[in-house]
């Protein structure tokens, strides 16, 4: 007789017949999560070395300073990207596994016996696409920031800085227009494209948004990176602890 083997939300948590290390990716995304939470949250409550010559911080940008605001301007800006991660289709899979194991692991025992997701504790996910507005307006004025990075004193010029911003934000849009809630704004709710408004406009755009949301997880991590790094390089400028290299 064949051998049944048990769902795995109906066995042991961590129960497995896997001998891989598949605890290794759930295990670093919650280290990695974690580290940047914790810097980001001290960074905003920091409220200081966020401008350094022409770089502003994207933690800080566009900067927003009113006398009736008594906390850090940060907190102004970044409820929008950090909802939009936050409820990402590909975060979320991230850290539902990570920090609730639910799964953990593809094959592996959960401690959960059902599944209610986006009905009930996490019903604020379904609010993706209105974060996505509002992710996109912070990226115009993180655009803005770049072209301002390659003033110096009112001259032409470019320093590391300049590319740190530059890239930060480029990996920033890969990873906003490579979002599964953009590639529906662009072609969703048509069956056929031919007969639809703009058709063929749509229709480019729609491929041009699912090639590079085929690399989704590539962009989310590394913008998450590249975002802190972006920060920190500003805010070490800022404090005098590094010089900002001139390159032109």
């Amino acid at each position: 007789m064949e051998k049944t083997v048990a769902p795995a939300a109906m066995v042991k948590f961590g129960t497995t017949q896997r001998k891989d290390a598949w605890w290794a990716a759930p295990t670093a995304t919650v280290a990695v999560l974690t580290l940047f939470v914790i810097y980001s949250m001290v960074r905003a409550f920091e409220n200081n070395y966020y401008i350094a010559g022409p770089y502003l911080s994207p933690f800080y940008s566009p900067l927003l300073l009113f006398d009736w605001w008594p906390l850090s301007p940060a907190f102004l800006i970044l409820w929008a990207p950090a909802g939009f991660r936050f409820t990402c289709y590909y975060y979320r899979k991230a850290y539902y596994r990570a920090y609730a194991a639910h799964p953990f692991a593809c094959a592996v025992g959960e401690p959960h016996r059902d599944y209610q997701g986006e009905t009930k504790l996490f019903l604020f996910q379904n609010l993706h696409r209105f974060f996505l507005y509002a992710a996109v307006v912070v990226l115009f004025f993180l655009w803005h920031d770049v072209i301002k990075a390659f003033s110096f004193g009112g001259h032409f010029g470019m320093g590391f800085g300049t590319l740190v911003l530059l890239v930060n934000t480029v990996l920033l849009s890969g990873y906003t227009f490579s979002c599964h809630s953009f590639r529906h704004f662009v072609g969703g709710n048509v069956d056929c494209f031919s007969c639809a408004k703009a058709g063929r406009v749509r229709f480019k755009l729609w491929k041009g948004v699912s090639s590079i949301n085929e690399h989704h997880m590539l962009w989310a991590w590394t913008s998450l990176f590249a975002v802190m790094a972006a920060d920190l390089y500003v805010r070490l400028v800022a404090c005098g602890a590094i010089h900002d290299l001139r390159i032109f």
